[in-house]
């Protein structure tokens, strides 16, 4: 199937008029029920608002919001008018806000009053003490000279910012004309997203995505689920993020299916919208789906409409594919890979694929894109089979990082190949096992270990529910091995028994010579266990 590069404003257009009455967002809490119709008049009304308010093409809008339908509205109305949509982690503190503002150039921010314990409005407040004297939004800022106006989603406006409604308000000032105008002007290859990397590891970077990138992308994830109008489909993960925006969002609307968003995670509230909206699709990490099967009252509530849906940003333990599968009656359950940087999926499994190909490799590549293994640091070809770093090239790789061309230039070679830094095996049928990260590999006395591998092996163990596994620094050996342990309810192990487990299971230099029994993981809002705060953590924890 050849692709057809299109602008997000006229696939949605397109969808409105296939589908008008058709639901397209539902938000069951909010009694809140847009059809493709109503959703594309909000979109456009939101779209002239900002033009109203002299937004040009190319300008970028940030939005640090949890999962509510103003985001939804910004993220169509941005792409409808030629704006780039930047995304701000919902866990971002003062510092990182900062950065990001700054980093990123944008001339007007979007924020709710808060999100979890920390106050959005305190935060804006501190690092731009020129909104108490800021007439009608309009804002003059020495440290962040681009950011001309602040934008309140809620009730009570604070001083200096522009509420919700004043976008809405200044519509009025632009004509339906002007709009349609300026969306038939876009072109598919223009930059309209930019998400910064969630900071598993360094600083974020601006990965720029366009049109291109993303809908055709969504298109394809979307086929790969054998999605259709008819498809209901739950999202918990996170917008601000490719998994919320891209695999959710586009994906459906790509369709003309219906979006079915949770504002934020909590594993009951996923069965509740389960059961109530009759969804047939659910995604999440994997830690997300481990949560909702732990969860009391699991039994309680009918998922006999799920069909599918897609389990990413970290490795599958096949006891949890198994479960979704069995109990929550996703028999269509789909695996995915990728990164930001690929807008963001480079391969994923097929609704009809084995259980063993779900669980043992992350599917095959996308049509129209490019997969190869290579001897990391070189562009060599491995054979089939054979480690090396996964390497992939096609109309999904990103613009490049926003103002870091060296950073570009260090993933993706002269050849257009974008360097992930995953480890990865690929059979003779083209799919694809990730092995590991070339940061994550330990290095004890000059052997290789792989986090993934030792994972696996505790996974097996009956009374654990999650591993992760980290190197530490190790004056005799250069590194160590830690393994942190989440178990099931109401169980209990001793190390004793689980490094006993270990040696009949792995060479004695994989065994975990530290294990910590813990109850949760630091994590990016997007589900990303971050293991440089697992080192951290076992660092402080040897020392006690």
């Amino acid at each position: 199937m050849a692709i057809h590069p299109q602008t997000i404003g006229s696939l949605l257009k397109e969808k409105k008029e296939l589908h008008p009455s058709h639901e397209a967002i539902v938000y069951p809490d909010r009694s809140l029920r847009y059809s493709y119709e109503a959703f594309y008049t909000h979109v456009k009304e939101t779209g002239k608002g900002l033009m109203a308010l002299g937004i040009q093409k190319g300008d970028h809008i940030a939005i640090m919001a949890p999962n509510v339908p103003e985001w939804l509205i910004l993220q169509f109305a941005c792409a409808s008018i030629g704006a780039v949509l930047v995304t701000v982690n919902t866990n971002f503190q003062s510092q990182e806000l900062a950065y990001l503002l700054k980093h990123s150039d944008s001339k007007m921010l979007f924020i709710v009053d808060g999100y979890k314990e920390t106050s959005y409005v305190k935060m804006l407040q501190e690092l731009l003490p020129e909104l108490q004297t800021a007439q009608n939004g309009e804002l003059t800022s020495v440290q962040f000279p681009f950011l001309k106006n602040c934008v309140y989603i809620g009730k009570h406006v604070p001083n200096g910012m522009l509420g919700w409604d004043s976008i809405q308000i200044a519509a009025k000032r632009s004509d339906d004309q002007a709009w349609h105008k300026r969306m038939n002007q876009l072109m598919p290859d223009d930059v309209i997203n930019m998400q910064y990397t969630s900071g598993t590891t360094g600083y974020p970077k601006g990965v720029m995505l366009s049109h291109t990138n993303i809908v055709c992308n969504a298109i394809q994830i979307a086929d790969c689920m054998k999605l259709t109008e008819e498809d209901r489909m739950c999202i918990p993960v996170p917008f601000f993020h490719c998994f919320g925006s891209v695999l959710g969002v586009l994906a459906c609307i790509s369709k003309g299916a219906t979006i079915i968003p949770l504002e934020s995670f909590h594993p009951e509230r996923v069965l509740q919208t389960v059961e109530k909206e009759k969804c047939t699709v659910l995604h999440g990490v994997p830690t997300m789906f481990i949560a909702e099967l732990d969860h009391p009252n699991f039994h309680q509530y009918d998922l006999s409409t799920l069909r599918t849906g897609i389990m990413a940003g970290s490795n599958c333990p096949p006891h949890v594919m198994k479960a979704v599968i069995e109990k929550m009656g996703l028999r269509e359950m789909t695996t995915a890979y990728g990164q930001t940087e690929s807008s963001p999926v480079i391969t994923q499994t097929r609704t009809d694929d084995s259980f063993e190909r779900r669980v043992q490799t992350v599917g095959r590549a996308l049509p129209h894109i490019e997969v190869k293994i290579v001897t990391p640091g070189t562009l060599n070809e491995v054979k089939r089979g054979e480690q090396g770093e996964l390497c992939t090239r096609g109309y999904h790789v990103m613009k490049g990082y926003y103002k870091n061309e060296e950073a570009t230039n260090e993933v993706i070679d002269e050849d257009g190949w974008l360097h992930t830094g995953d480890l990865a095996k690929m059979d003779h049928d083209g799919y694809v096992t990730i092995t590991g990260r070339l940061k994550d590999m330990i290095i004890r006395g000059g052997e290789n270990i792989y986090p993934k591998e030792i994972e696996d092996v505790l996974y097996t163990h009956p009374a654990i529910l999650d591993a992760q596994v980290v190197g530490i620094p190790c004056e005799t050996y250069g590194e160590e091995t830690a393994a942190f342990i989440r178990l099931k309810t109401n169980c209990t192990v001793t190390i004793d028994h689980l490094t006993s487990y270990c040696k009949k299971k792995m060479a004695r230099y994989k065994i975990p010579k530290y294990f910590f029994i813990t109850e949760d993981y630091p994590m990016t809002a997007s589900g990303k266990i971050q293991k440089f705060r697992l080192k951290e953590q076992a660092l402080d924890l040897i020392k006690e």
